[in-house]
This record gives structure tokens, C-alpha cells and sequence, in this order.
């Protein structure tokens, strides 16, 4: 077995309350210190990470969320506890770049232990800790240790910029009488298709 270990200190990366402010749909909202861990391991070994369980101003616990640059799809396998994917593209202008609040597809998935979810190229994407417990995924996305910029924005194909402008995806998901449901983004002007899945959508 040849295992390179020069990039094991740079697995681990965490993603703080201080910097989810900048997506959350209550930037002022008290929640925890770290709301989700990683644990890089690339398209080989996996990466691994684990979300806290609940709220901030009643918004549920989320990744950052992200947009792949170039031709690059993934696959989520749910390993422990129960959530929601978010996957959405947005529309493109004349030049082929992305428009920030135009959408062309939202798509929201229930994922539980057991199983997986594709995250198909061209979709931006998050995940949604709706349980009482951590929540965990592994997944296939590919890291690159030698252009580590930011440890908690690898791996260097995605582009978190648009997320960060709409201060979130199209849609939050939030509590509503102890269950799940999804609130509008007001950010966002136009959303062409919708699928809820299931999901109730509140004022």
C-alpha cells in the first residue's frame, strides 16, 4: 500500500457560523460555532462530511452551497440521519455566463440513511440537516490539495460567488410546525421550474 501523507493536516476543514452568515436566510440568527465538518478525501477515498443538527432564526442547519466550474458531476451517499438536497441551474445569458437570480430548475430531494443523490453537471447544490441527529454524507467530488486557497472551499471546482451574492438558493428550508417546508429567497426573480418535492412552500 502507497499512501502519500504530505496532504493528511489538510483534510479537515469546518465551515463556522461566522462564515454562514453570509448565506443564511437570518445573517443575525444565533446558531453554532461550526455548522458542518469535512473531511477531504477526493474522488478515491471520499470526502466525508457531518452536519450539526438544528436552526438558526428557525432555518435548518446547510452546506454553504456551491456551483461546479466546468463539465463536473457528483454523487451524495447518505450515510446517517435524514435531509434535504437542494439542486438548482441557473439561466445563462447570451455569452453562456450564469445569471445570479434567474433560475431555470429548483429541485428539492428528501435524502435518508441509505441512500444517494446526483448532483448533475451544470446544478449548483446544497444539503439540509432536517433531523435530530448529525447528518452524514459521503461523496465523490474531486480535490485539489495543491491549490488550497480556502480549506473549507475546497475543492477548487466549485464557485461559491453567486451563492454568496443571492445570499442563498432560491428557496430556504425551514421549520413550520415541527416539519420541513421551503420559503422564497426574495433575491431571486425568476425561477422557470419548480419541483417541491413534496414540500410545502410558506410566506
Amino acid at each position: 500500500m502507497n499512501i502519500d501523507f504530505r496532504f493528511v493536516p489538510q483534510h479537515y476543514a469546518s465551515r463556522s457560523h461566522e462564515k454562514m452568515k453570509e448565506v443564511l436566510m437570518d445573517p443575525d440568527g444565533a446558531g453554532p460555532a461550526i455548522h458542518y465538518y469535512m473531511i477531504r478525501g477526493g474522488k478515491q477515498q471520499k470526502n466525508i462530511t457531518v452536519w450539526e443538527p438544528g436552526t438558526v432564526s428557525g432555518e435548518y442547519i446547510k452546506t454553504y452551497g456551491h456551483y461546479h466550474v466546468g463539465d463536473l458531476d457528483e454523487t451524495y451517499w447518505i450515510l446517517y440521519g435524514e435531509g434535504i438536497a437542494l439542486l438548482q441551474k441557473l439561466a445563462v445569458d447570451d455569452k453562456g455566463q450564469m445569471i445570479d437570480d434567474a433560475v431555470e430548475e429548483f429541485r428539492a430531494v428528501f435524502v435518508k440513511a441509505g441512500d444517494s443523490v446526483y448532483m448533475p453537471s451544470g446544478y449548483g447544490h446544497l444539503v439540509v440537516n432536517i433531523g435530530s441527529t448529525y447528518f452524514v454524507t459521503a461523496d465523490d467530488s474531486p480535490v485539489s490539495f495543491e491549490d488550497k486557497k480556502d480549506e473549507a472551499s475546497m475543492p477548487g471546482h466549485a464557485d461559491y460567488e453567486p451563492v454568496k451574492r443571492m445570499r442563498g438558493f432560491a428557496y430556504y428550508v425551514v421549520e413550520s410546525g415541527g416539519k420541513p417546508a421551503l420559503k422564497k429567497n426574495p433575491k431571486y426573480k425568476e425561477i422557470k421550474k419548480e419541483n417541491f418535492g413534496g414540500l410545502p412552500v410558506i410566506g
